[in-house]
């Protein structure tokens, strides 16, 4: 492949191949601000060293005697604790450093090189999250300007792993970006290379960037040798049927749809089951981006209106996730201006005293305009009957709601149990007519529960209470589904789905918290086994009024 990139592209080879001798490089480099690789074993370890084998309880030992150490620097490549931990995606020890108050976050070694410049130059995409997440210069540049994803690109062409280019994209890494040369990172694509998935990658972020412009996106690319290179790349990419990617704005149109299209089903592929939903979803979403499609061929398809939508199920099985994805789809198309998404439920709409409700309702109404309404038991809102009459409970902010449905400027999604929400539609005679799409969204099994479960530990935010902990080896899919399935009824899996997950892992690490003492050390400190899992469902499920 690199033979191929020095003929095909003589602009960037050089750069490219500094890339990947840096990198074969790495190991005899990386620790020689610190000693000679300690051949000697009664030699400590530097933290550098530390560093590049994982040794997070050696480092932090390092940084407990010395803290002065956090920030240095080895003596021919000038790379910090931080440069190394990110490249070798050593993710306990960036998560560590980067919790120290006085972390150099955008330290440069001798090229210029950032931390995240590091581990996007050898697609650590891991790392390369948790510095993003720490807010880290996803913009930094080297001393010739490259970006962070200039490198994942060029590792991405190396290896055919592209997680590093997707991780940057999601931070919005800017595409247009150039190098001295002149260079934006979809140029450092060499001509004849098949990497259909790479060019999908970035050209679908680029016509989200500048949505409907054709010519924006390809005086991006004229002027240099790689724009027809790019055109014939995606061409292939977007179908082999396909006319010319440059050559027109329905080839545009084509690339940019099916971009979306593939957004959503990235976001669909988050959400744990639900597959017969996902499936409907999928659908429905087809149909909307064709439409897009046919108005712009010049269809006139008449005014579109709004799928307002009835999501039926149980708490805790996705609905308000898949709400906020829908927002976000509908966004992209022109749908609806914003993705944002008010949640509402009866007492947000309800007043006190008469004449409150009307008001009240719009106010939430007008906070929701231009996005979607998320009105969760709904069914709270349909006229109850006491004492032998109909008490009109909400029937004024029902109608207040219903109002608008027509407007065209809104999205409504009536959330709830699916029994109950029976009597809402039948309390309104237009409810079915204008609500034109019901979703079920049903219950999770222990296996659906089991890979929820380790996807959250695996997927951690820096604001879970769970972020840096992991788990024990052990903690299998498989063995988790059969714990889950052994320590928890049918009935207690029903009535709290997903939220079982959370309350699960909480209570595993009171449990581990419980039986560690003060001279625990290391992983011990940060590792949730099965037994603490198990003591979890029990724990929640002893709290919970469930048999």
């Amino acid at each position: 492949m690199w033979l191929r990139i020095l003929i095909c592209n003589p602009h960037q080879s050089r750069k490219l191949l500094v890339s990947a001798m840096g990198i074969q490089k790495k190991n005899s480099n990386l620790t020689s601000g610190g000693g000679n690789n300690n051949s000697n074993n009664n030699t400590p370890p530097t933290i550098h060293e530390c560093a590049e084998s994982g040794d997070l309880s050696g480092l932090q030992s390092l940084l407990f005697r010395d803290p002065s150490l956090l920030n240095d620097r080895s003596a021919l490549m000038m790379q910090t604790p931080l440069h190394i931990a990110a490249s070798l995606n050593r993710v306990e020890i960036v998560k560590y450093l980067l919790g120290m108050e006085r972390v150099e976050k955008e330290a440069k070694n001798v090229y210029g090189e950032t931390p995240l410049h590091a581990a996007a130059k050898n697609g650590c995409s891991e790392s390369g999250q948790v510095l993003l997440s720490y807010g880290t210069n996803v913009e930094a540049r080297t001393n010739n300007s490259m970006t962070p994803l200039h490198l994942a690109v060029g590792f991405a062409l190396r290896t055919g792993d592209n997680s590093m280019v997707r991780t940057l994209l999601e931070y919005r890494a800017d595409c247009f970006a150039k190098d001295d040369e002149g260079l934006a990172p979809v140029n450092y694509i060499p001509a004849g290379v098949q990497c259909h998935e790479l060019v999908g990658i970035l050209c679908g972020h680029v016509a989200g960037q500048i949505q409907n412009t054709t010519q924006q996106i390809y005086s991006i690319f004229a002027g240099n040798q790689y724009g027809n290179n790019l055109a014939d790349l995606s061409m292939n990419y977007t179908t082999s049927s396909s006319s010319g990617y440059p050559n027109g704005a329905g080839d545009q149109s084509n690339y940019e749809i099916k971009a979306k299209m593939e957004e959503f089903d990235s976001e669909l592929s988050k959400i744990v089951g639900l597959r017969d939903l996902k499936d409907q979803l999928q659908k429905w979403a087809k149909g909307m981006l064709l439409d897009e499609k046919r108005r712009a061929m010049g269809m006139n398809l008449g005014p579109r209106k709004l799928p307002h939508m009835a999501f039926l199920g149980n708490p805790g099985t996705g609905k308000t996730t898949v709400a906020r994805i829908l927002g976000k789809l509908l966004k992209s198309i022109g749908v609806l201006s914003s993705d944002k998404m008010i949640e509402v439920q009866r007492t947000d709409l309800v007043g006190e005293y008469l004449g409150q409700t009307g008001p009240k309702t719009r106010k939430k109404i007008e906070e929701a305009m231009g996005g979607i309404l998320f009105v969760d038991e709904a069914y709270r809102l349909a006229p109850q009957k006491a004492a032998g009459e109909f008490v009109d409970y909400g029937v004024e902010a029902m109608e207040e709601i219903m109002s608008v449905l027509e407007d065209g400027e809104l999205l409504v999604v009536f959330a709830g149990y699916t029994d109950r929400m029976k009597k809402l539609f039948e309390s309104n005679e237009g409810f079915c007519r204008r609500v034109t799409h019901t979703f079920q969204f049903d219950n999770y099994s222990s296996n659906d529960l089991a890979e929820m479960l380790v996807i959250k530990m695996r997927r951690q935010s820096q604001t879970s209470r769970l972020c840096g902990f992991k788990l024990h080896p052990t903690c299998t899919h498989d063995a988790v589904t059969r714990l889950i399935d052994r320590n928890s009824t049918e009935k207690l899996r029903n009535k709290m789905n997903g939220g079982l997950v959370d309350l699960m892992l909480n209570s595993a690490r009171e449990n581990l918290d419980s039986r560690l003492t003060f001279d625990s050390n290391g992983d011990d400190l940060l590792t949730i086994t099965l037994h603490d899992l198990e003591f979890g469902l029990r724990a929640v499920a002893q709290r919970t009024n469930v048999d």
